[in-house]
């Protein structure tokens, strides 16, 4: 149940960039994140939903603050090889200045040659926004989960961002259409 809201349509080519600090997630944050997660979803996590999924041992909550105040937030799981993002969001007054780019990058970082070479997320797929937000960022969609959630029919995609792709971004990928081949023989 990934939650990726409008927010990620942060531009990074924005010229008035939000100066933030990233932190770990504690308890007092939570009355913020609420907030966020409500004004960004139309289906948004409840106060139980972020605790039990952060009372995981493998699940870590960050947030983006500024002038003492939450501006954006994000929830991932640890894998062996790869993490896993559950939730982000950014807030509606806050978007588009920087801050998803920078807490992306902070999550990049988190990535090593040695272990973990992946960051992989489900998007809903009328949010456009998310998506284009995160092609920005590196990430591409690599498969497509039909019916995926519970709340509506829609698909969800899944979005990768791999390590050893960051210097392959420059290679344009051409769909090549193999019927038309068979056509041409």
């Amino acid at each position: 149940m990934t939650q990726l809201g409008t927010e990620a349509a942060v531009s990074s080519a924005s010229s008035s960039q939000l100066d933030v600090q990233i932190r770990w997630l504690i308890r007092r944050d939570m009355p913020e994140v609420i907030r966020i997660e409500q004004e960004s979803f139309g289906f948004p996590w409840t106060e139980e939903d972020f605790l039990c999924c952060l009372r995981q041992r493998n699940c870590i909550g960050m947030v983006a603050e500024r002038d003492h105040q939450i501006v954006g937030f994000m929830i991932y799981e640890l894998h062996k090889s790869r993490l896993n993002i559950l939730n982000f969001a950014v807030a509606p007054e806050c978007r588009k200045q920087g801050v998803g780019t920078q807490m992306i990058l902070r999550l990049i970082d988190k990535l090593s040659q040695q272990r973990r070479k992946e960051i992989v997320f489900e998007v809903r797929e009328r949010n456009l926004e998310a998506q284009l937000f995160f092609k920005t960022q590196g990430f591409r969609a690599v498969r497509v989960l039909r019916a995926h959630y519970d709340d509506t029919a829609e698909d969800a995609y899944i979005m990768q961002f791999r390590l050893d792709q960051v210097h392959a971004q420059d290679v344009q990928f051409a769909p090549r259409n193999r019927i038309s081949e068979y056509d041409a023989a």
